[in-house]
């Protein structure tokens, strides 16, 4: 039986499957948003802060979403979730898909709300911080 974290990061996932990112409800006020690798690596803080740093993401892509390989329960307050990201470049007309975008996310949940959300571009980087093999 998948525990009450593993559950929230799901539903999540399944709405970010959609291309759904317009609920920040079951975010943290104080939340972290941190990019671990990357082009531009940086930390940002609360639901403001997620959206400024994803904010050229959107600009540039459309039709955004994540596809999940599988997750993770590391311990009792982290998820790891394997994603690849898919989009359509604005401009370019370029698909993100199998070419690259497999990354990680490492969701830190405390009291039924997600404190931090640690994304990293480059997968095995994320399963090397933790230790664990895909």
């Amino acid at each position: 039986m998948a525990s009450a974290n593993l559950n929230l990061v799901r539903a999540i996932l399944a709405a970010w499957e959609r291309g759904d990112f317009s609920s920040t409800a079951w975010a943290d006020p104080e939340i972290e948003y941190e990019w671990v690798d990357g082009l531009s690596p940086g930390s940002w803080r609360g639901v403001a802060g997620i959206e400024e740093a994803t904010r050229d993401l959107f600009t540039a892509w459309q039709g955004i979403r994540f596809e999940v390989d599988g997750d993770h329960e590391v311990d009792a307050e982290r998820v790891l979730v394997l994603t690849r990201i898919r989009a359509l470049g604005k401009a370019s007309g370029l698909e993100i898909g199998d070419m690259g975008g497999k990354g990680a996310n490492l969701f830190y949940l405390r009291s039924g709300k997600v404190s931090k959300i640690a994304a990293y571009f480059d997968r095995e980087r994320a399963l090397a911080d933790l230790g664990l093999k895909e």
